[in-house]
Formats: structure tokens, sequence, C-alpha cells
């Protein structure tokens, strides 16, 4: 695995953990304020939204994975990964989906997300 697809699977993941969905200033550092999001019910969201729905999640126990990690480079600042994701419910069964995210390096050296769509997946 290269250095970059390692780095950019780490940001998906820290986007998982509960401490960064709850703080703005993680969320700011991992989501350009361009950020879009077609959500698996086919709604825009845009950063504000995100944000908002992320730090109104309730710590509820629910656990999140990502399988099948892989990385294609669009140009030399901007990259496109696909992965599974796993949502575990402490009440329910478990929500699986094929995501799929486009990361942009910023002028300031960190990448960030730029776009992102889930889809659910049986």
């Amino acid at each position: 695995m290269s250095d970059l697809t390692e780095h950019l699977q780490s940001l998906e993941q820290r986007l998982f953990e509960p401490e960064i969905r709850a703080s703005v200033t993680a969320l700011a550092s991992l989501l350009s304020p361009e950020f879009r999001e077609i959500g698996a019910s086919g709604r825009l969201y845009g950063y504000g939204d995100v944000v908002a729905d992320l730090l109104a999640e309730p710590p509820d126990g629910t656990t999140r994975t990502l399988t099948d990690f892989e990385l294609r480079l669009l140009a030399s600042d901007l990259a496109l990964v696909t992965y599974r994701a796993t949502r575990n419910v402490p009440a329910g069964p478990p929500v699986r989906s094929l995501r799929s995210s486009i990361w942009r390096h910023d002028a300031d050296g960190e990448w960030r997300m730029v776009f992102h769509q889930g889809t659910l997946t049986g």
C-alpha cells in the first residue's frame, strides 16, 4: 500500500471516530469548506449541513469499519477513494455501504475531502 493510500485511508477512518465527529475543529481539518455529499436518500448536503448533523449525533455506541480501500489519483493534488463501510448499531443489524470520496491536497499542505457519496448495499 502506498504512503498516500495509507494516509487517505487513515483520514477516512478518522471521520468514523466519535470524538472527531463531535469536534468542529477536527471536522474543519478534514472537510473542505466547499464540501458536498450525496446521501443515500439522493439529497445533496453542503459543508454546514454535514457538520451540524455530525455534531448532533448521539453517543450511542455505534462503530464503523472500512474494508476494500482503493485509491485512484485523478491529478497530483486530487484523489478518488472507494471502499466498503459497515456501521454497527448496538440495537440493530449492520448497515453496509459502498462509498466514494474525493480528496484534494490544499495549498496549506493538508488533504481535505471535497466530495462524498455512500450507496447502501445488501
